[in-house]
């Protein structure tokens, strides 16, 4: 059956040619006497963004808003600025560099790239790309966080190997997801995500805070994390990375991009791990993780030509977890947890360029995905199959200069078929969800020069389970001088609560799991930002702060406090509020050295048990240190993170004694990530320890030695379950630089 989707999925995309609604800009870098500067620098003027000229000298480049002046250079030849706007109707820019006639008495190194940049526009956040994800293993997008002081990782439980992040003090549910501006993960996919997305494919991560724009959707209440996969369209050739740790797993990437015509080019992602190690580092008898085989394969396609842009590709992934209790104890029947997941993908983005010289163009986008999820926790069982259609056409154009409007209509389905086990023993219970939403946005940009940006939007959507909602979002932008920005934001977002999908690790827990009533989430996000940038002679001391305060007026709540014995969902439209307060700051002390220091305080609570009160297992505080350095000829690259995590509240629980035990408060607890990188021409590796202070949950499954009983509790997790892990790595590209 799956094979014959793929295919079905394979004939639609190769039936279609189609992209992003993001213009593309090509062109050409040559010299004097026509010869071709393969590896020449274009970057637009005043940014990070850029890229570099394959071996024909040729390149591609997406269009910033506000940035009009191309900056093409290349060592030894003088560097020319272009006005793009002078060559809108013309389909390839040629950019010829002059020979230095000056003679070379030293040898000029490049400033090195900045692992993390601002988002331009209105909305506050970063753009992490490829040289702030080497700093650390980045096995996949749970562990590309490392070195950022917004978003948390942590373990949903100590059972099932589970991970949520955490933006603005709040779960990632509340953070909408995206696959190069696809909203993806969601549903039963979303426990697991994060590590559905190997950190060996990843070309960038952006992170925005707050309501986000209204373009892809209602649901970003606390912010929005799109990632942008390797091109078929980058530099040609192959890669591979291979990785394996301490804790027994190993992990193989590769990637490989083919020019097949002048207009078109293939990608083939693929990856694989194993985990070959029973780890149980804390005595318990119980897979502190459970052991992971995945394989995971994309095939994408971009294709070009005069005004039309297509992105598409394929997606599979197959991957098995189990867990659980490692021997059994007595003649008690063996408590696993174990998993399987196949899913499926098929994505087409087409873009007609209308008009070049207004930025008017229209994009369609299409997205069909099949996920089938089935788990087993001890007696208790869950399973979903489940199909999601996603649709999207997008109208863009600049109405005058500085102005510039977005409009468009999305369709989403879900089909959700649930079969499940709340209790022991149970009857197989079956729950269908199924829900069309269907929507209509218009969003308006006024953008000075990247001096004063105003974004505002409105969309209105109509579910098939919820009727119609609105979702109004303003944001703004202003910079006065090169050293001081504020933005300021507001806007209301939506969410639909798939309590079991989301959820269903919490089948682990011997506690009751009842299931209330449950409504459509809303909540106000409001957040104000300050940057600053201080010239301190040669070098610049950079200090951000912001405050961010999460209002919902209907939320869905996971109870532990109303009863010992139970777990309580459900919807409450009583107070509950996330206000956070973050400052950073950046300082370059000497060449190649980076060093930054961050400080985030959460204050998170809602109503349990009919009292105001803080939300358990969530930390008071962050605080993250971060040095980088790379040596002259920058040949070695030393990185290192240290992070202290405030403490919080703990719910009352029963222990296996039958006493009730005050949850009370957890401590704080510091961890140290190290790794050194050796940089070779073509490959590079590199060695590194994760949790080098050692700082593990004393108990974190609660009644480890009786499973079957209603005291067992895996999901109470605030610390890492494992010690310090030590990992080596190797980096290889081929035919690339």
């Amino acid at each position: 059956m799956y094979l014959k989707i793929f295919f079905v999925a394979a004939a639609m995309l190769f039936a279609s040619l189609g992209v992003d609604a993001q213009n593309v800009l090509s062109g050409r870098v040559i010299t004097s006497d026509g010869q071709p500067l393969a590896g020449a620098s274009v970057i637009w003027s005043g940014t990070y963004d850029g890229t570099s000229t394959d071996k024909d000298g040729k390149f591609k480049i997406q269009t910033l808003n506000g940035r009009y002046l191309l900056v093409a250079s290349f060592l030894g030849y003088e560097t020319d600025t272009i006005d793009v706007r002078k060559f809108q109707n013309v389909n390839e820019l040629k950019i010829v560099l002059k020979d230095n006639a000056q003679v070379l008495t030293e040898v000029v190194v490049a400033h090195r790239r900045k692992g993390t940049t601002e988002l331009n526009g209105a909305l506050n956040g970063l753009k992490i790309n490829q040289a702030e994800l080497f700093k650390a293993a980045c096995c996949n997008l749970g562990e590309s966080f490392t070195t950022n002081p917004s978003v948390d990782v942590n373990y949903s439980d100590a059972a099932t190997g589970a991970k949520q992040i955490k933006l603005l003090g709040l779960s990632g549910l509340y953070v909408q997801m995206l696959s190069e501006n696809i909203p993806d993960f969601r549903l039963s996919s979303s426990p697991y995500a994060l590590g559905y997305v190997p950190g060996a494919w990843l070309k960038g991560i952006q992170v925005s805070k707050g309501a986000s724009s209204v373009k892809n959707g209602y649901e970003s209440i606390t912010g929005q994390i799109d990632v942008e996969y390797l091109k078929p369209d980058d530099e040609q050739g192959a890669g591979l990375n291979v990785y394996g740790n301490s804790d027994g797993r190993i992990e193989v990437n590769a990637d490989a991009n083919k020019l097949l015509t002048d207009n078109l080019s293939t990608e083939i992602l693929a990856h694989y791990e194993n985990s070959f190690k029973d780890m149980d580092d804390n005595g318990d008898n119980f897979f502190d993780k459970p052991n992971v085989r995945q394989v995971n394969l994309h095939n994408r396609w971009h294709y070009k030509k005069d005004h039309y842009i297509f992105h598409g590709g394929l997606t599979f992934l197959d991957e098995k977890r189990d867990g659980g209790q490692i021997q059994k104890v007595k003649d008690n029947e063996l408590f696993k947890i174990s998993s399987e997941t196949r899913r499926m993908g098929a994505y087409l983005k087409n873009a007609w360029i209308l008009n070049p010289e207004k930025n008017m163009n229209i994009a369609l986008i299409n997205n069909l995905i099949f996920h089938d999820f089935d788990a087993d926790f001890g007696k208790k069982s869950y399973k979903s199959d489940e199909k999601t259609i996603y649709s999207q056409l997008i109208f863009e154009t600049e109405i005058v200069h500085h102005h510039s409007v977005s409009a468009g209509f999305s369709l989403n389905y879900d089909n959700d078929n649930q079969d499940f086990t709340l209790t022991i023993p149970s009857e197989l219970q079956n729950l269908k969800e199924k829900e069309t939403v269907s929507g209509v946005y218009g969003q308006y940009t006024y953008d000075h020069d990247g001096k004063v940006v105003l974004m505002a939007g409105l969309r209105a959507d109509k579910s098939s389970v919820y009727g119609t909602f609105f979702t109004p979002r303003f944001h703004v932008k202003i910079k006065p001088s090169d050293y001081f920005s504020v933005r300021l934001s507001s806007g209301k977002g939506y969410r639909m609560p798939h309590v079991l999908a989301e959820n269903h690790y919490l089948l682990s827990s011997g506690r009751q799991l009842v299931i209330g009533d449950i409504a459509q989430e809303s909540a106000w996000n409001s957040g104000v930002s300050f940057g600053f940038k201080i010239p301190t002679g040669d070098k610049t001391l950079k200090i951000n702060t912001e405050y961010y305060y999460t209002n919902f007026l209907s939320g869905t709540l996971i109870d532990y406090d109303f009863s010992p014995r139970q777990i309580v969902i459900k919807s409450s439209d009583e107070r509950s509020y996330s206000q956070t307060f973050q400052a950073d700051v950046a300082y370059d002390f000497f060449k190649n050295f980076e060093f930054s220091a961050a400080y985030r305080m959460n204050d998170v609570k809602a109503y349990y048990n009919n009292k105001l009160q803080t939300k358990p297992l969530t930390n008071k505080y962050k605080a993250l240190f971060t040095l980088s350095y790379k040596t002259p000829l920058e040949i070695w690259q030393f990185d290192a993170n240290l992070q202290i995590n405030g403490g919080g509240r703990l719910p009352d629980y029963f222990d296996e004694n039958e006493h009730l035990v005050s949850g009370g408060e957890f401590a704080a607890f510091e961890q140290l990530n190290v790794q050194i990188t050796k940089w070779f021409k073509k490959f590079s590796i590199y060695l590194g320890g994760e949790n080098l202070t050692n700082y593990k949950q004393k108990n974190p499954i609660i009644s480890a030695a009786n499973p079957w009983s209603e005291n067992f509790e895996p999901t109470l997790v605030y610390a890492p379950i494992n010690g310090a892990m030590f990992y080596i790595g190797l980096r290889i590209n081929f035919l690339r630089k």
